[in-house]
């Protein structure tokens, strides 16, 4: 009895160390222009993926234009309210859970986090709008049963000058949709932002400047986060609500991680392994805490066999050495 007594206690541990260790191992899902096959799920089973965010889009003129258009034919498909859904379901019948995260374009691609307006009267409208935007997917979400809802992306001026129109978009958005909520703040944002109370998660994307070197090592790179992580853990601890990085990802070339974010087309080398390496070091550092919840990997397209690839150095993993480590890691989690 003693020994059935011990064995079951080992296996008792086991399980809760199991459980300890799960962490959300998502990919940023691009909407194309077409409904998403079998085919394409495929891979994200292959690479041990069981979350997906999906990405509708709204488009603003500029960043002092408070008219967000969304779900028209002018879109493609995987941008809008249809093709979301359709997303959604192929990703469930797989097993595969989703994030639900609606994002604003703003023409020539301007930063979303300087939206501002000029005139009360902007400020108004722009509300309206934006809750006419979130509350669509909201109510996708629930009717998806989606598992997560993201109510913004990289939008602080709007939210620094608006903080009660957010309190009370929030409550709304309650009322409508029963899961989990979060807000995906930049990684400069997200110890600005004043309602992590009111949500699950305390969403970052996390494009930290790391190293200055052309081509990082591990060590390297994993002495970055010191600078950058007691902070993500304090925030958790104070409004004991875990830390998600709505986004995360290096581009494959030189210098990958001294401007993270950086989307222009500017002609730096490939580099596979200085992604390789920036990848390895951010689950080394994060994937283990308790206080972390997981992430979502800069981006993943939905024909993967055409997508990325060596001689490429933008932000996918696909067809790179940080495919098969990605794939890796996400089977230890």
């Amino acid at each position: 009895m003693r020994y059935l007594g011990f064995l079951f206690l080992c296996l008792l541990q086991f399980s809760c160390a199991s459980q300890h260790i799960k962490k959300i191992n998502g990919v940023s899902f691009v909407a194309s222009g077409e409904a998403v096959a079998q085919e394409n799920v495929d891979v994200l089973v292959a690479i041990n993926a069981n979350h997906a965010a999906i990405m509708p889009f709204g488009f603003i003129r500029d960043v002092n234009s408070p008219e967000i258009l969304h779900n028209t034919d002018r879109q493609w498909f995987g941008e809008t309210k249809k093709g979301a859904k359709q997303y959604i379901e192929m990703l469930h019948k797989n097993n595969i859970q989703v994030m639900v995260k609606p994002q604003i374009w703003i023409w020539h691609g301007e930063f979303t986090g300087t939206l501002t307006m000029k005139a009360e009267k902007d400020w108004e409208i722009l509300e309206k709008s934006y809750e006419h935007f979130i509350m669509t997917y909201a109510e996708l979400a629930q009717e998806t049963n989606a598992q997560i809802l993201c109510i913004g992306t990289e939008l602080e001026q709007f939210v620094k000058n608006r903080p009660d129109y957010w309190i009370k978009l929030i409550q709304k958005i309650k009322k409508v949709y029963k899961g989990k909520l979060t807000y995906a703040a930049n990684w400069d944002e997200y110890t600005r932002t004043p309602f992590w109370e009111e949500l699950d998660y305390i969403g970052i994307d996390a494009y930290f400047p790391l190293s200055e070197a052309k081509t990082p090592s591990v060590a390297q790179l994993q002495k970055g986060w010191k600078r950058w992580k007691p902070t993500m853990a304090s925030l958790a601890k104070e409004k004991k609500k875990p830390i998600l990085f709505t986004e995360f990802g290096y581009r494959s070339m030189d210098y990958t991680a001294k401007k993270p974010w950086l989307v222009d087309l500017h002609d730096e080398k490939v580099n596979l392994q200085g992604q390789d390496n920036a990848q390895t070091a951010l689950f080394n550092a994060f994937w283990g805490e308790d206080w972390f919840a997981g992430g979502y990997v800069w981006k993943w397209f939905i024909d993967h066999e055409n997508s990325g690839g060596v001689s490429n150095n933008r932000f996918t993993p696909q067809n790179k050495p940080a495919q098969q480590s990605l794939a890796k890691f996400y089977k230890t989690y």
